[in-house]
């Protein structure tokens, strides 16, 4: 009996051929594979007979979620797309506990909605969270635009459940806070990017969701005067900013190119643009005054009064409904589509010390000009935690690596990272092999030996 044969024995959801194609089509465009086959199985018992059957068979096995990644770790070119899309179960959500128990293939703006029915929320939050899925965005370690306030998605996540390469399931779903038994297994799986093994289900911390939100968009003079804008509201609002992000005059330039329907409030002929959002649990915050304003809007505007004063801020428009806040997370979330619009282009995902974003732009600008007079930039950054999407244009395809190497050679000299929260996939293979260190790199591969000793997990990505 043929492996599919044996696949269909186990669930009768095998795509081949033309249906599996779709599935062979990477996000950004940039990878179309043909994959073997596509199986999605329906429960971790049917993932587990999948694995123990690609072991026994030498069968290499890509894991799939919502294929939104931007590095291509789901190109499966003659291998097995392992598809979790069937498992979208969310078993629970427990409020006193504040976790919820979630299945791999459940959809991020599912997860958002069920926490939001009891008062809580699930605060990872990125433009594809219609379609990414739990499993994918731990395999990945997501970031996002609230990870200033509630980290990347290492830090929402308790415990995890996982089969291993030769079918065994690894049970890891803790719900506990402290949990000093040992290696952190948990974590060593979060970011393997399906290296390592599958995961099936989490543990996921939530938090109460805010009663009010205060949205603005606002110009400053640069990237320091930014910084110090951050640093001055994280102060005056005691750690309430969620949200913090750069778009600077090339963001603004592709938005009005691609997405001429959104118009920022301060226009797009600025030079430093910042979308920030503060948002506050307590009712003295939340409740309207007798005029029905929000306290904290109002104190969002009288604070940027201030700044302003200082100099911080050149000009600054605060969102007066959920319709305009909605338009100013729109421009930001529109970053994938219009900085993947044009080609030839890098797509780098960088991070760096706070205080070194500034001489890094600075730099880039001027290194990458006297490589490539011609080259565009897009960039856009999470500005509180350092991460810039230093998206490039070259001028032709055959500047692309030379322009990529130049940016990571300025990183490491700034005592950066080549990859922040999009992965390793492919298309950074160049770059760990260039960057990571040697020996952390033997023992990454010493790491994959021991749980994946027949190399049948995502075989290809992730390690040089």
């Amino acid at each position: 009996m043929d492996i599919l044969s044996r696949l269909k024995a186990i669930t009768p959801h095998v795509l081949t051929g033309d249906d599996a194609l779709p599935y062979g089509r990477d996000w950004v465009g940039k990878y179309e594979t043909s994959p073997l086959a596509v199986v999605r199985p329906r429960t971790t018992a049917e993932v587990s007979a999948i694995l123990a059957l690609c072991h026994e068979t030498e069968t290499p096995v890509v894991p799939m979620g919502g294929n939104t990644g931007l590095t291509g770790a789901t190109a499966a070119d003659g291998a097995l797309i392992l598809s979790l899309d069937r498992m979208q179960t969310i078993r629970e959500i427990r409020p006193e506990a504040r976790i919820a128990v979630v299945e791999a293939g459940v959809i991020l703006q599912d997860l958002h909605d069920a926490a939001e029915a009891h008062g809580l929320t699930y605060p990872m939050t990125f433009g594809a969270r219609g379609s990414a899925r739990i499993g994918g965005t731990l395999a990945t370690n997501a970031g996002g635009s609230n990870v200033l306030r509630y980290g990347n998605t290492r830090d929402l996540c308790l415990g995890v459940e996982v089969v291993l390469a030769d079918g065994r399931v690894l049970d890891l779903m803790s719900e506990l806070h402290k949990d000093n038994s040992g290696y952190d297994l948990r974590d060593l799986m979060i970011g393997s990017e399906g290296t390592l093994g599958v995961i099936t289900a989490a543990v996921l911390k939530l938090y109460p969701a805010p009663k009010a939100h205060a949205t603005a968009m606002v110009t400053t003079t640069g990237l320091s005067a930014a910084l110090n804008l951050l640093n001055a509201l994280q102060t005056r609002t005691g750690g309430m900013v969620e949200a913090f992000e750069y778009m600077p005059r090339g963001y603004m330039d592709n938005l009005a190119r691609f997405r001429a329907d959104l118009t920022p409030p301060l226009g797009h002929d600025q030079d430093h643009t910042i979308f920030l959002e503060i948002g506050s649990t307590m009712l003295r915050d939340c409740t309207p005054d007798e005029t029905g304003q929000i306290p904290l809007v109002s104190h969002l505007e009288e604070t940027l009064g201030v700044l302003f004063e200082e100099g911080l801020v050149l000009d600054a428009a605060l969102a007066q409904s959920e319709a305009q806040r909605a338009l100013m997370w729109e421009i930001r979330e529109a970053a994938a589509e219009i900085s993947t619009a044009e080609k030839p282009v890098v797509i780098n995902d960088l991070c760096l010390p706070l205080d070194r974003l500034e001489a890094f732009m600075d730099q880039a600008e001027t290194r990458l000009r006297a490589l490539d007079p011609g080259f565009k930039t897009c960039p856009v950054a999470h500005l509180g935690d350092g991460n810039i999407h230093y998206t490039v244009y070259p001028s032709t395809y055959e500047l692309a690596d030379p322009l990529m190497e130049e940016v990571e050679e300025i990183v490491r000299e700034m005592g950066g990272s080549f990859s922040a929260e999009h992965g390793i996939g492919l298309s950074k293979l160049p770059s760990m092999e260039r960057r990571k260190n040697p020996v952390a790199l033997e023992m990454m591969r010493a790491v994959k030996a021991a749980f994946d000793p027949k190399g049948i997990l995502n075989p290809g990505k992730t390690l040089p």
